[in-house]
């Protein structure tokens, strides 16, 4: 089998809250200083998918992320669990996409590389959370998509899913090529190996410009872009506390009760 996937690098989640900053002027995250981005969490439980189909089927699984050069980091982590190649889409017309703009890079590099039986996504990024692209992804490259994956076979010439619903679960069929987006159901990512560490740690990352996959610049404008952030804010919170107090215990407990009647 030939997978390819889809990943990205997000801000650490376990960084402290004090060091997450945001640029309210350009509505965009101020990545903190000394703290490495993260491949995003539903992403590498996709890349653990794909290991688990090349174990059972063999073949070869390609890696592909829109970022900074920084983004040779979570391609070398892929591999270092047992991913064989990855490419890298470095281009100053992709930053800042929104999720249609992100599935029409993704679409573009995976038409580069060609002769793929299977693409695999993260059911949502870890920074986002919008849930589209996968979707979005399969309907540019005209292939099916099953969502929510927690249990991904290959059976002949079909991809058999395990997919979460709301009150369980689904087993559904599609012919490959399909997209599978893959939630975190289908169990905790493979250590990475020392071996496969070394390899990766010597492998070099391609990278892409637009110009090398094809990508038209009317396709990446912002201005024609699907959706817009408005604003982009810290959520604050708020605590209160008042003290009930009465000349006895009753009378306190009568208070309270009274308080607590006007909130209803």
């Amino acid at each position: 089998m030939n997978i390819i996937v889809c990943v990205k690098q997000v801000l650490d989640p376990e960084i402290p809250p004090a060091k997450f900053k945001i640029d309210p002027e350009t509505k965009q995250v101020i990545a903190p200083s000394g703290v490495p981005p993260v491949i995003s969490v539903y992403d590498e439980r996709a890349v653990e998918a794909a290991c688990r189909l090349k174990d059972k089927h063999k073949g070869k699984i390609t890696v592909i992320s829109i970022g900074s050069e920084k983004a040779s980091d979570v391609i070398k982590h892929a591999i270092s669990m047992g991913a064989d190649d990855g490419f890298v889409l470095n281009d100053a017309a992709f930053e800042n996409l929104d999720s249609f703009g992100t599935a029409y890079v993704l679409g573009k590099a995976i038409q580069k590389i060609g002769g793929y039986d299977l693409i695999l996504c993260g059911r949502q990024a870890a920074d986002w959370g919008a849930g589209q692209v996968g979707s979005i992804l399969a309907e540019i490259l005209g292939i099916p998509v099953v969502t929510l994956a927690c249990d991904i076979e290959a059976v002949d010439q079909n991809v058999r899913v395990k997919r979460i619903v709301n009150d369980g679960y689904e087993v559904v069929e599609a012919p490959m090529p399909s997209l599978v987006t893959v939630s975190s159901e289908i169990g905790l990512p493979r250590l990475p190996a020392g071996m496969r560490l070394m390899i990766a740690r010597k492998k070099q990352i391609p990278v892409w410009k637009a110009q090398d996959i094809g990508a038209e610049a009317s396709q990446l404008d912002k201005g024609n872009a699907h959706t817009e952030i408005t604003s982009l804010t810290v959520p604050t919170r708020k605590t209160e506390c008042e003290i009930v107090t009465g000349d006895t215990l009753s009378d306190a407990a009568v208070n309270l009760v009274s308080k607590l009647a006007k909130l209803i």
